[in-house]
C-alpha cells in the first residue's frame, strides 16, 4: 500500500484531482493485492505446515505453485485492466478529466500485476520459514526505489500521473529480480525451489482452499470500497473520493503493522498447530495481541489529534486536509477494534480455518452498504458514511474476538 501512498504524495503537488485520481484507480490495484493473497496465505500456511511435518521437500513444492498461481492470475488480470479500465473507473462518475487521468494511471500500473503476484508468492515462502526479514528488506529497497523515482518521472521528464504509474513498475521488477536472486543463488531456501513448474492438482487445492477465503474477503472490501467512493463521489466530489482513498492509505499503516504481526502469528501458529503444541500457540496470540493494540492506540492518537497536519503532508489544499482530518478522526475511534480483528485473523489462518475470518469481515463490511443506502439520504451529509465505516469496524472486532474465545474452547476440549 505505501507504493500507492508514495505516488499520491508526490502528486498532492499537482493538486487534489491527480490524487483522487489516483485513488480511484488504487482501489482496483487494492483488489489485485487481495486476489494475490490466495497464493501468498496459501503458500504461508502449507509451507509453514510441511516444515512443522518436517518435510522440507513438499515445502518446496507448495512455494513453487504458489509462484506459478501468482504469475498466471497476475496475468489474467493485468489483461483484463487493460482491455476494461475506462468502463471500471467509470463507476465513480468523477469529472472528465479526473477520470482519464486515473484511466492512465491504472493501465500502466497493471503491467506490474504478474510481478506482484509473485512478489507476494515470495514473500509468504520467507515469512513461513521465518525469514521475514528478507521480504522487508527487499521491499524497503523497491519502495526507497519508487520514492527515488516518483519526482523524477512526475516533475522533471513532466509525466504526472503516468510517471507515478511507471515508478511503480520499475521499481516491482527490481524487487522481483532481488527476490529471484536471493531465494534461487543466496539461500537455496527449503533446498531450492522451483519458482515455475506444472501445477498438480495435490497441491493447488490446498492452496485455494486455505487462501481462497482470505482473497475473497479482502476482495469483497475492496468491491464494497469501489461502493463506498461513488456515495462519496455523490455527497462530496471529488474532495470526499480524495478523502476515502487517501484516508484509507493512511489507515493502512496500522493495518499492515498489524497484518505483520498477525502473518507472524499465522506462522507460529501453524507450525506449533502442526506438532500438536496448542499451549505455545495460545501464548503467541496474546502476545500478539497486546503487540497489534499498541498499535491501535499509536493510530488512535495519531488519527484524532494529527490527522489535518498528516493529510496536509499528502494534499496541501486546505478544502482537502480539513475533510480528510474529519475522515480520520472519526475511524480513529475504530482502531482498537480493527487490531483485534486483525490479530484473530492470524490465529485463524495459523489453524487452518479461514472461513471464520472471512465470515466476519465480508458480513460486517457488506452492511455497509445498505446502511449507506438507507442512511445516507435521510442525513445528507458525508460524516454519515464515515461512521458507518467506524461503526461496521468496531462489530467486526467485537465479533472476531468472541469467535477466538469459542474457537479456543473448542480446541481444548479436542485435544483433552
Amino acid at each position: 500500500m505505501l507504493y500507492s501512498f508514495v505516488d499520491m504524495a508526490w502528486l498532492g503537488r499537482l493538486g487534489s484531482e491527480a490524487v483522487a485520481a489516483t485513488g480511484a484507480a488504487s482501489v482496483f490495484v487494492w483488489i489485485a493485492q487481495s486476489l494475490s493473497l490466495v497464493n501468498k496465505v496459501g503458500c504461508e500456511v502449507s509451507v509453514a505446515h510441511a516444515i512443522g511435518r518436517g518435510e522440507q521437500k513438499e515445502g518446496a513444492t507448495y512455494s513453487g505453485h504458489g509462484t506459478t498461481l501468482g504469475l498466471l492470475m497476475g496475468s489474467a488480470l493485468m489483461l483484463l485492466y487493460l482491455l476494461l479500465a475506462g468502463p471500471l473507473l467509470g463507476f465513480y462518475q468523477l469529472e472528465p478529466h479526473i477520470h482519464d487521468m486515473s484511466v492512465e494511471y491504472l493501465r500502466i500500473v497493471s503491467l506490474g500485476l504478474p510481478l506482484l503476484f509473485m512478489l507476494v508468492a515470495f514473500s509468504g515462502t520467507y515469512n513461513a520459514t521465518g525469514h521475514s526479514k528478507v521480504p522487508f528488506t527487499i521491499s524497503t529497497i523497491s519502495l526507497m526505489l519508487n520514492i527515488i523515482l516518483d519526482p523524477i518521472f512526475i516533475f522533471v521528464l513532466d509525466l504526472g500521473v503516468r510517471g507515478a504509474a511507471l515508478a511503480t513498475v520499475i521499481a516491482q521488477v527490481v524487487g522481483i529480480l532481488l527476490f529471484l536472486w536471493q531465494m534461487l543463488y543466496c539461500d537455496q531456501l527449503l533446498g531450492g525451489v522451483r519458482v515455475i513448474q506444472r501445477l498438480r492438482r495435490a497441491y493447488v487445492l490446498p492452496i485455494l482452499r486455505v487462501g481462497g477465503p482470505v482473497a475473497l474477503m479482502n476482495s469483497l472490501f475492496a468491491f464494497i470500497n469501489m461502493s463506498l467512493g461513488r456515495f462519496a463521489s455523490q455527497y462530496g466530489g471529488h474532495i470526499g473520493v480524495l478523502s476515502l482513498t487517501t484516508g484509507g492509505q493512511m489507515e493502512g499503516v496500522c493495518w499492515n503493522t498489524a497484518q505483520g504481526f498477525s502473518t507472524a502469528l499465522s506462522s507460529f501458529v501453524s507450525q506449533n498447530y502442526g506438532a500438536g503444541k496448542l499451549d505455545r500457540a495460545k501464548q503467541a496470540f496474546g502476545f500478539t495481541l497486546r503487540l497489534a493494540l499498541s498499535v491501535g492506540i499509536a493510530g488512535f492518537f495519531l488519527f484524532y489529534f494529527g490527522g489535518e497536519r498528516l493529510f496536509s503532508i499528502i494534499v496541501p489544499e486546505p478544502e482537502a486536509y480539513v475533510a480528510g482530518a474529519h475522515y480520520l478522526r472519526i475511524q480513529a475511534l475504530a482502531q482498537l477494534f480493527s487490531m483485534l480483528e486483525i490479530t484473530c485473523q492470524g490465529f485463524f489462518y495459523g489453524i487452518r480455518r479461514s472461513l471464520p475470518p472471512a465470515l466476519i469481515s465480508m458480513g460486517g463490511n457488506l452492511l455497509r452498504i445498505p446502511l449507506a443506502i438507507f442512511l445516507m439520504p435521510y442525513f445528507g451529509s458525508i460524516s454519515t458514511l464515515w461512521w458507518i465505516i467506524a461503526g461496521s469496524s468496531m462489530l467486526k472486532g467485537l465479533l472476531a474476538g468472541a469467535w477466538y474465545l469459542v474457537e479456543q474452547r473448542r480446541l481444548s476440549c479436542a485435544l483433552a
